[in-house]
């Protein structure tokens, strides 16, 4: 067993405790993750949507149990896919829409 060091910082929330105030709700991940996290990831957590993080803590679009199980039963699929490679709905900022050819 590996031995964790608790540490405490005050007041200050770390970035991946603020709350997303963009309307979309959801563990967030980075879009770096592999599909087979993901999916295991989903499973544990007991829900149906990621939200996808770039390096910079930016949301950059909600990938969905449903499409990553689909891609997992295509020949396109391998285990190294990364979730930024199958970015299926683009993320968008409060107040502005989503085009309709990216969903």
């Amino acid at each position: 067993m590996t031995p964790v060091q608790t540490q405490h910082h005050g007041v200050v929330p770390s970035p991946r405790a603020v709350v997303d105030d963009s309307g979309t709700s959801g563990p967030r991940v980075c879009d770096d993750m592999t599909v087979e996290v993901a999916l295991s990831l989903m499973a544990g957590a007991r829900v149906d949507h990621l939200v996808l993080c770039d390096g910079d803590e930016q949301s950059t679009g909600l990938i969905t149990l449903a499409g990553l199980a689909v891609l997992r039963g295509s020949a396109a699929y391998t285990d190294r896919l990364r979730l930024r490679d199958v970015l299926a709905v683009p993320f968008a900022p409060p107040g502005q829409s989503v085009p309709s050819s990216s969903l």
